[in-house]
């Protein structure tokens, strides 16, 4: 089904079909245009038109975003937008619904709707802008800086621990959580894809360059000369190999992730194999931004996914039961209930 016809023929849709005539404002340099431009890349494949795409967005530079697709938006309330979002896919459960954030957005204003969202597991797809500061207004520290960064909120340095999104993600009972880079177009889109087939909310943190108040914190991920022995790129059934000649692996001992060097004789058989449905072995991923006792590389690519029902569904599952269970009660019996009496 497609929104396009030619002489009632369905045209397929393409990117540019989901790019709005909105002049875009982000700062030259910017990672939001990246991450634009892979969303509308990979949303064609869909085949679905455009009026069935709502994309809601709070306060910062990430939520301008809603401004320049060609679909339904709306630009809400900061650290709102995952409730507004909840609402809309509970009310029509036909619409694609993305949320679109910003670290501060979701981590710190929102963040109770955040971890609330993602255990009522509606079938919506967020991402996360994260570029560890508070761009829109100019710079200050966010819940995701790490700790002693010197901003403008925190000229002697930061005192708060940063939040582990991932860690987060998986505490608050997500039902899918994916990392990529705002500088990997061909890995976000694979992301990005994947989190759009996802049944349920598919949360996916987005390293992203802000490089007027934050420039470089990811390079260490995308430059050349870093890359390969920073990232760990996971892939489901699939060890976990890195390294500038995939020459490192890891593997478990006990509970304990080691890095083993691939030429002394290791086999890939006794090596880590990813297992998207295993949630203890996600965490320990989360856990690899925070640990102390020796430099792990970062993971990219999807860390945990199940198949558990939607808050929607259930809704409207509750609805007919309740329908017929009450049949067509007055609305004051159904709200005053069994357990109430009348004082003459």
């Amino acid at each position: 089904m497609d929104t396009l016809t030619s002489n009632s023929a369905p045209v397929k849709l393409t990117a540019k079909d989901f790019a709005s005539d909105q002049e875009i404002k982000w700062c030259p340099g910017c990672g939001d245009y990246s991450i634009l431009k892979q969303v509308q890349t990979v949303l064609p494949d869909t085949n679905l038109p455009l009026e069935k795409f709502v994309f809601v967005s709070g306060i910062g530079c990430s939520s301008r975003f809603p401004y320049y697709m060609s679909t339904y938006g709306m630009h809400t309330i900061h650290g709102r937008a995952t409730a507004i979002a909840t609402g809309l896919k509970v009310a029509n459960p036909e619409l694609q619904v993305w949320v679109i954030g910003g670290d501060g957005d979701l981590m710190s204003i929102g963040g109770n709707h955040f971890i609330h969202m993602l255990r009522r597991n509606p079938n919506i797809k967020l991402l996360m802008f994260n570029n560890q500061i508070y761009g829109l207004t100019k710079g200050q520290y966010s819940p995701t800086s790490e700790k002693g960064k010197i901003t403008k909120s925190t000229p002697m340095g930061s005192l708060d621990e940063p939040f582990n999104p991932a860690e987060l993600a998986l505490g608050a009972k997500a039902s899918f959580f994916a990392r990529t880079l705002d500088r990997d177009p061909k890995h976000q889109q694979v992301v990005i894809n994947r989190a759009n087939g996802h049944h349920g909310t598919a949360f996916v943190e987005i390293y992203q360059n802000c490089p007027v108040f934050n420039d470089g914190a990811f390079f260490i991920y995308t430059e050349k000369d870093t890359k390969k022995e920073e990232c760990l790129f996971l892939e489901h059934g699939k060890p976990l190999i890195f390294g500038k000649n995939e020459d490192k692996g890891i593997r478990l001992d006990g509970f304990k992730p080691v890095i083993v060097d691939l030429a002394g004789g290791i086999s890939h058989d006794d090596l880590w194999i990813h297992d998207e449905s295993d949630k203890d072995k996600a965490f320990l991923l989360a856990r690899f931004a925070d640990m102390t006792h020796t430099h792990m590389p970062r993971p990219f690519g999807v860390f945990y996914r199940e198949d558990r029902p939607c808050i929607e569904e259930d809704f409207e599952r509750q609805l007919a039961e309740a329908k017929l269970k009450k049949g067509r009660l007055p609305l004051n019996k159904i709200l005053s209930g069994d357990k109430t009496w009348t004082i003459a």
